[in-house]
């Protein structure tokens, strides 16, 4: 990997794509395809977004992606 790499654009990158998904249009399709469709659409959003919201941080070369997964507060 070279010393250019910067991991917070990786994220935004991520970003995009789950905002990119969000955007895409529904193909002509009917029945079990376009329910595959819709599930499919629906796992690349959450994917996309989990990694959107991560913490990257490089550590002796190694990459990692810190994602909270807890709830949100909605007392707070």
């Amino acid at each position: 990997m070279s010393d250019s790499f910067d991991p917070q654009q990786m994220i935004d990158r991520f970003r995009e794509r789950a905002a990119s998904v969000r955007r895409r249009a529904l193909p002509p399709v009917a029945g079990e395809e376009r329910q595959h469709f819709l599930a499919q659409a629906q796992t690349d959003f959450q994917d996309f977004s989990m990694l959107g919201d991560a913490t990257p941080s490089i550590d002796d070369g190694v990459l990692t992606l810190r994602i909270d997964l807890r709830p949100i507060d909605k007392t707070k």
